[in-house]
Formats: C-alpha cells, structure tokens, sequence
C-alpha cells in the first residue's frame, strides 16, 4: 500500500512564524496545489497564520508594458530595506503553469534585491487568471503576513481592466507609466485610474525629462477628473528614474504619508475587514465551481450537452441550464 507523504503542519506554521524563508516557499507550493489533500492542508495552515495579527502594508504595483515594473520595484525594494524595512515580492508572470518558460524572469532581473536577506521573491504564473494577480495571491500575501514582512509588494501582469482585481487584496496602487503617455489617457480603462492611489512616471532621466513633465501635468489633471478613491487622500503625479534613483525616495515618503492618513482616519482597518470579505467569497466561488464540474452527473451529462449545444439542438442558455439540473437533482 502506497502511504503518501503528509506535510507536518505544525512545522510549517511553526518555520512560517519564525521567518524560515525556504519554509514560507514551501507553503505557498502548498496553496497553489490544485490537490484537494494539499488544499486541505493549505487551508489548515491559512486558519493558524490568519490569527497571528500583522501590521504589514501592502502595496500593489502595475503598469503599462514597457514601464520597467521589475527595475523599479528593485529600486523601491532598495529604499524600503534602507528604512530599515523587511520585504517580500510577490512578482505574478504572465506564462501558463505548463511552460514555465519566463517564471523566474522577475527573478533574474532583481539581481540586487534577490541577494539581499531582507527580502524575498517569489515568482507565480498567473495561470490564465484574468485579474492581474494568480489565483492564490491573497493567501501568499497572508503567509508573508504571517512571516514578519514589514512591506508586501504585489507586481501584477500588466495594465488593463482586469488589473482591478488587486485592489481587493492590497491597501495602496501605485501605477507606472512612461514619459509621453499621456496621451494614452483615453485608451486606459477608467478602472484601472480609479484605482491608483498615485502615479509614477518611470524612466524621466536624460532626453526624456521634458515630455515627463507634459505627461505629469496630464496625469493629474486626468486624476483630478476622477471621484475620490478615499476621503482623505488625494493621489499624486510623481516623477522616478529606477537608473539614477531620481524620485523613489519621494514614492516612498508618498506611501509612508497616505498610510499614516488612513490609520489617522480608521480606514485602514475597514479596508482590510472588505478583503476578508472578499477573500470569503472568492474561496466559497472557487469551491462551488470545483465542486460543480467533479460531480458525477455532471461530467455524466457534459459530454451530451456539450454535443447538443455544438449542433444546435440546445441553445448555451438551455445546455447550461440542464447542467445545472443534473448538480440540484442529487443536492
């Protein structure tokens, strides 16, 4: 009889709460395992670190393709460690979990931060998922909690709608843009500005110092159009270079002033009982969902209707519909 091997979760907890970097990495493998003994587990181990309180912040950064995300992020991981700060990257590539081919690309190209024992990075493909995080992120960003990270930085896939997402995950959206795209104004999604807490403009060194400015004065009065993301805040424009460090240090005094305002206000806590909420039913969908199609009847009937409908002898709405029935006749 073949005996599989079950994690010690006492020792993972344990080794998670004392800081142990190669058992935190070990635990969000756990969590991202699609096996129902690892989910088991993984929840288990989520239950014993959520009652540990944490004071981190976290902050989610996203940006246009092309904006150096990973180069910026090092920068500000540089001046987070130089306050005398901890720090745990959550970098989200965009490749499938099959090919695996560019996952340790983040990686690489934080060569500094990557060697640095104040830090730690953990690349996750996004596995398809359209939020600009993985599915699994909230719970990383639980685990680093758990493990004394002072500062959690989320890297999401890139800019869009869809990059929403993880307001619901992190307390400050800082989003990045090159020098001259102000003019992209109208083609980024409204959603995506709504969100942003502030905006940094990267690469503003040499030649491209003047149009910076343009796009700068742009950039807020487009911010400036939008309602208010919190009554107490109101977003900046702020000018950075990752090459010369020219303004990092002002994204992180701007970071350090808009946390102090939202405990000053009591929204921080607010904001972090929301993403419980969130995370509630977020765990609850994932569950139906996979509870839905390992039924029996229906992957007894999916193959039927996936027919009819292909055929059109049923409609989607109809095929769904009967699936539907085949899940409630046994509930």
């Amino acid at each position: 009889m073949t005996r599989h091997y079950e994690p010690d979760i006492e020792s993972i907890v344990s080794g998670i709460m004392h800081g142990n970097r190669h058992t935190l990495s070990r635990a969000i493998t756990l969590i991202e395992s699609q096996r129902p003994e690892h989910q088991r587990q993984a929840h288990e181990i989520l239950d014993r670190c959520l009652a540990k309180k944490s004071n981190a912040i976290r902050i989610g950064i996203t940006g246009s393709p092309g904006a150096g995300k990973s180069t910026f992020i090092e920068a500000l991981g540089e001046e987070i460690i130089r306050q005398g700060l901890t720090l745990a990257v959550l970098a989200i590539d965009p490749s499938s979990q099959q090919s695996r081919g560019s996952i340790l690309g983040d990686k690489a190209r934080m060569e500094k931060l990557s060697g640095r024992k104040e830090a730690f990075i953990r690349p996750t493909a996004s596995s398809g998922y359209l939020g600009g995080t993985s599915p699994k992120t909230h719970e990383a960003i639980v685990l680093c909690e758990t493990a004394g990270y002072d500062v959690i930085l989320v890297e999401t896939v890139g800019v869009g709608q869809s990059e929403v997402a993880v307001d619901s995950m992190v307390d400050f959206i800082l989003l990045l843009m090159l020098p001259g795209s102000g003019d992209e104004l109208q083609g980024i999604k409204r959603g995506i500005m709504e969100i942003a807490d502030a905006v940094a403009i990267t690469k503003t060194d040499g030649d491209q110092s003047g149009i910076a400015a343009i796009s700068k004065a742009e950039f807020e009065a487009g911010l400036r159009m939008l309602p208010a993301k919190h009554p107490c805040w109101q977003p900046k424009v702020l000018l950075t270079s990752a090459l010369t460090g020219i303004g990092i240090e002002d994204v992180w005094q701007n970071i350090a002033e808009f946390f102090t305002a939202m405990r000053e206000h009591n929204l921080l806590q607010v904001r972090r009982s929301k993403q419980l909420n969130h995370l509630l039913y977020a765990v609850l969908e994932e569950m139906l969902k996979k509870e839905f199609f390992t039924h029996p009847d229906v992957i007894s009937a999916r193959a039927i209707v996936e027919r009819q409908v292909l055929s059109g002898e049923l409609s989607p709405f109809s095929g769904a519909s009967r699936l539907m029935e085949a899940f409630t006749h046994c509930q």
